[in-house]
């Protein structure tokens, strides 16, 4: 079944095509949706060569979440095209090596800009979406990081995603009474650009190759692309204020449950 049947769906954050962001606008598409992309500036030429490659190719619109005036330009935008929008995608996140190499020290300026970016924006793209919903509702959806634990070398991006999940809470009491749903998946470690400007990122992969009980592909995002596109459908219309852990179990054990390389061996 076409789950997303007709479904307005923007998705911001598009850059390259091992992104989550690709994955979910191409699942997104095959499952009946209009989609609209949403890239940050400085990646629109990459961006729209990205898009390319969907089933069916779309503009990609220049969009930088911490600007007010490129989020009133998108709903603008978004209105005269579409009408409205049924659901909307946040896949937007940075922190600079200066946020991410240290907790204690770090210059303000370098984590309040990863706060602004990865963190205030969900809420922005909420009020996007409750400017553009139709009155039956609509769903956002966010890609968070287990924000329950301290991650090594993620320090003040963990900070900024433990910030996700309690903005996501607040998000699905505030839009509730317009029938807007918020939701976060928590992925697991993905080969995506930004993943792997985290120093030592394969660290956390062997990690997942250890405790997760399910194998972890680190090189397929489809798994959380169906999720996400899940949390975004009427089958979740009930669902609001959750984060949904697309993570092959790491995130339920309490200790490694093999060897690494057990699952390749099996």
């Amino acid at each position: 079944m076409d789950t997303l049947e007709g479904k307005r769906i923007l998705v911001t954050g598009l850059a390259t095509p091992n992104s989550i962001a690709f994955a979910v606008a191409t699942r997104a598409q095959k499952s009946g949706a209009q989609v609209v992309l949403a890239a940050f500036p400085r990646d629109l030429e990459g961006a729209r060569a990205t898009a390319q490659q969907l089933p069916t190719p779309v503009e990609v619109h220049p969009v930088d979440a911490t600007n007010e005036d490129d989020l009133d330009r998108l709903c603008s935008l978004v209105e005269e095209s579409l009408g409205g929008l049924d659901g909307a995608l946040h896949a937007i996140a940075f922190a600079s090596q200066k946020a991410l190499a240290r907790l204690v020290g770090a210059p303000f300026e370098a984590v309040s800009l990863a706060f602004h970016t990865s963190t205030y924006s969900y809420a922005a793209l909420g009020g996007v979406l409750a400017r553009l919903a139709p009155p039956h509702g609509a769903a956002l959806v966010g890609l968070d990081f287990d924000g329950s634990r301290a991650w090594p070398m993620y320090n003040w991006m963990g900070v900024c995603k433990a910030g996700l999940e309690a903005v996501n809470k607040y998000l699905a009491r505030e839009l509730a009474p317009r029938r807007i749903r918020a939701n976060l998946v928590a992925a697991g470690p993905l080969r995506t650009r930004a993943a792997l400007a985290i120093p030592d990122f394969d660290r956390v992969l062997r990690a997942w190759e250890a405790q997760a009980p399910l194998p972890w592909d680190p090189g397929d995002p489809t798994p959380v692309a169906d999720a996400a596109c899940f949390l975004l459908s009427d089958a979740a219309r009930a669902i609001t204020g959750e984060v949904l852990h697309v993570d092959g179990g790491y995130h339920a054990m309490a200790a490694p449950v093999s060897e690494p390389g057990a699952h390749q061996r099996t």
